[in-house]
């Protein structure tokens, strides 16, 4: 038997949109300050910066599949 998907599901994903759009509009937005630096520490910027966003999805897509937060 195939259960009906929750609405947490495409709320979910719309969060997830929305946290992608302004961390990288964030991210552009210090571009002009981060241009001064030398090449490899803007590297590892961009490096944390890629990486970074990806830290609130674990309890995001864990809410998304339980309706909690946290794991219990």
């Amino acid at each position: 038997m195939i259960a009906e998907p929750s609405w947490r599901k495409p709320a979910g994903i719309f969060v997830i949109l929305l946290i992608i759009f302004i961390w990288a509009a964030l991210v552009a937005s210090l571009a002009a300050f981060v241009e001064n630096w030398p090449v490899l520490v803007q590297a590892v910027y961009y490096l944390i910066a890629g990486i970074a966003w990806i830290l609130p999805l674990k309890p995001l897509l864990r809410w998304m599949e339980t309706g909690r937060f946290r794991a219990g």
